[in-house]
């Protein structure tokens, strides 16, 4: 999709500030900034580096500095608040229109002189290009000074005051970085200096450092006579820019489209909605230096690479993009780490070990398989996933760490203490604001589904279907010599039995057993209403009858859907938080108590379509219902999901401005359309 904007945008400076871009490299390094062209966090930047893939990100240019001079005249183009906001670069008075579709686009009019500013990150590689095409129609010469404000600190780290910057030849360096460089403009080093008081106004949004830090070490002259036009080229990069990565910007450019396009071609969606969905999931596929494979970074420009996130986020991103190869790479990483019938939530970064405090992804893992196989047809690789899978459900059957075992009557418990191992893990020092220990909705539906799965490979591959007896077994069935279908049939009864919630007319959250707890507001937990729920009626296989799972469909319209996601908890429960914001602890109490996330509502469609039997009104309804994300991709970041909303009004997107499940839950709805 190309994304246009024009000047009703940035009607205010603030209103400017409002969304951005992102462009990512394959690598786990990206490059973000606003409509307007400033920085509006810490996070942000023209080149994000990433020296070991995915997570050790480097700022290495920060932002731009811009003087544009037209005869005597002197304007910024570049816009940036700073602690004294009287003190802003106010570029964005002359910018005249954004259009982002392969990289972004910048135009600006000053006294008949008009820029376009063009930047674009190279895919696979730490090579950022950045252009500015001149139409001198002012009379008069026209001069641009550009002058990169530069940091070389990890993403997220604070320059030290006055840090040592050298430049011989084509290469700066600082802090162990090097970044070299190349222009058909002149460039001068410049004595350096420090700038302390960029201002980020969504980090005082998310009760973070409001103030940051920069260097200027040299700036980029380029001059073009009255009536001519003329291009001034910039090229930066981490690498020497020699060989294969000696490229103009143009060169990039064209790199860059060819790469996108591609991507179309083989993701093959007609709606455009979906098109953009498809370019969009790529964004968060990076490589993963000590795994040699594959990973899906969890979301810009917070997170790294989680486990749980990436088995969530696998099936949009990779498989409802056809992106089998990936697919593939991404499962073995995982079943190279399994441990305990566990697979890691956080993978290891140079001597550390993995984490494995998750007990989602395990069970997620095996529906991946189940759902790349009805693609692709690969027995082979199912085969080869086979053994882990089984691992998997022998682990959890017998129980394993974090408290997950199963219990007499065929349902997993988890967590315990102080341990968050599902996905509504917040944890405020000894706060834990959803406990769910015991046994919740959600995994218990990926169990049942993991068994149903597991047996229909085992007769696939010619494997027995009948599960050892578990040592010091007792005489519960389920502990002794029983098939996968067998136990499936009794997770099943349990499941029916235990979790529905007559009142609501809807499914329970969790049973907590011996952890039920009730709060003084007389909320007991194992009731509340929330979106977890939602999960047992679109997967695979059903754990309820026809009329139960359409009564849950509808209590979750009734109760928690939003045009851009579900609330986590209902408006009615006592513990509802309607506004996600202010200090960190006020953030982690509202994170899953009634905050709206995007990613959920890919079940709810699917589910929605499942008991209306994929019907052509059924299908239109939903087709009617996603074009709410067509206007959500113009908000936030430009064609991006965002991580969360406000669970009472939910009209600005929060925490992360991409989210990688938001973007493949949505993406898996119009797949399953197709």
């Amino acid at each position: 999709m190309r994304f246009i904007y024009g000047k009703q945008d940035w009607k205010s400076f603030e209103r400017g500030e409002e969304t951005c871009y992102l462009m990512t490299n394959g690598l786990g390094g990206f490059s973000s900034l606003s409509l307007i062209g400033s920085c509006s966090r810490n996070d942000q930047a023209v080149l994000m580096a990433c020296t070991h893939s995915p997570n050790h990100r480097y700022n290495m240019i920060h932002r731009l500095e811009e003087h544009f001079y037209v005869g005597e005249k002197e304007v910024f183009l570049s816009s940036q608040d700073f602690q004294i906001h009287q003190k802003r670069e106010q570029g964005w008075l002359y910018q005249t229109s954004f259009c982002f579709e392969y990289f972004p686009r910048w135009t600006y009019l000053v006294d008949g002189a008009e820029v376009v500013r063009s930047i674009v990150l190279d895919q696979g590689k730490n090579t950022i290009g950045i252009s500015y095409q001149i139409k001198n129609r002012s009379g008069r010469e026209v001069n641009l000074a550009v002058a990169p404000h530069l940091q070389f600190v990890p993403k997220g780290a604070r320059l030290r005051y006055h840090p040592e910057f050298t430049m011989e030849g084509n290469v700066i360096s600082s802090n162990g970085q090097k970044l070299y460089y190349r222009t058909n403009g002149l460039c001068r080093e410049v004595e350096q200096r420090f700038c302390d008081t960029l201002y980020y106004i969504h980090d005082v949004e998310d009760g973070k450092m409001p103030l940051g830090r920069s260097v200027v070490t040299h700036e980029i002259l380029f001059s073009v006579s009255a009536g001519q036009e003329d291009t001034l080229e910039i090229v930066y990069s981490t690498e020497e820019l020699t060989g294969d990565n000696d490229v103009s910007v143009s060169q990039i450019m064209a790199h860059v489209k060819e790469y996108r396009e591609g991507l179309s071609r083989q993701a093959a969606y007609t709606d455009p909605v979906a098109d953009q969905l498809a370019v969009s999931a790529d964004q968060f596929i990076s490589d993963r230096t000590s795994t040699n494979g594959k990973t899906i970074l969890a979301g810009f420009p917070f997170f790294e690479d989680w486990g749980r996130d990436t088995m969530i986020a696998l099936m949009g991103c990779c498989l409802s993009s056809r992106q089998f190869e990936t697919t593939e790479s991404i499962l073995r990483t995982f079943m190279a780490y399994t441990d305990k019938g566990l697979m890691p939530n956080l993978f290891p970064e140079g001597g550390n070990k993995p984490l494995y405090n998750t007990v989602d992804a395990a069970l997620l893992f095996v529906t991946a398989v189940y759902e790349y196989y009805q693609r692709t047809q690969n027995l082979a690789f199912v085969k080869e996933a086979y053994p882990v899978m089984k691992q998997i459900v022998t682990w959890y059957r017998k129980g394993t760490d974090f408290h997950i075992y199963m219990d007499k009557d065929g349902l997993i418990c988890a967590g315990g203490g102080l341990e968050q191992v599902t996905w509504m893990d917040v944890r405020v020092e000894n706060i834990l604001p959803t406990p769910r220990h015991g046994k919740p909705v959600e995994i218990n539906a990926y169990w049942y589904n993991a068994l149903l799965i597991m047996d229909l490979f085992a007769g696939m591959l010619g494997e027995d279907t009948v599960m050892e007896a578990l040592e010091d077994a007792d005489e519960s069935s389920v502990f002794g010599e029983i098939s996968y279908a067998q136990l499936a049939a009794v997770v099943k009864e349990s499941f029916c039995a235990q979790f529905w919630n007559e009142k609501e007319d809807c499914l329970k959250d969790v049973i907590s057993g011996e952890h039920a707890k009730t709060y003084e507001n007389g909320v007991n937990v194992d009731e509340q209403v929330r979106c977890n729920q939602i999960w047992a009626v679109s997967m695979p296989f059903s754990l309820l009858d026809k009329e139960q799972e359409k009564a849950v469909v509808e209590t979750v319209f009734r109760k928690l859907y939003t045009p851009y996601g579900l609330r986590t908890l209902s408006p009615d429960d006592a513990q509802f938080r309607p506004f996600y914001g202010g200090a960190q602890l006020d953030r982690d109490l509202a994170y899953h108590q009634g905050t709206v996330w995007p990613f959920p509502m890919g079940a709810y469609y699917l589910a929605y379509l499942k008991v209306h039997d994929y019907s052509e009104t059924a299908r239109a309804y939903v087709r009617e219902q996603l074009d709410a994300i067509a206007a959500v991709l113009r908000e936030g970041c430009i064609g991006q999901i965002a991580e969360i909303y406000d669970g009472e009004n939910p009209v600005s997107s929060k925490g992360c401005f991409a989210q990688a499940w938001s973007v493949g839950e949505i993406l898996r709805v119009y797949d399953a359309l197709r």
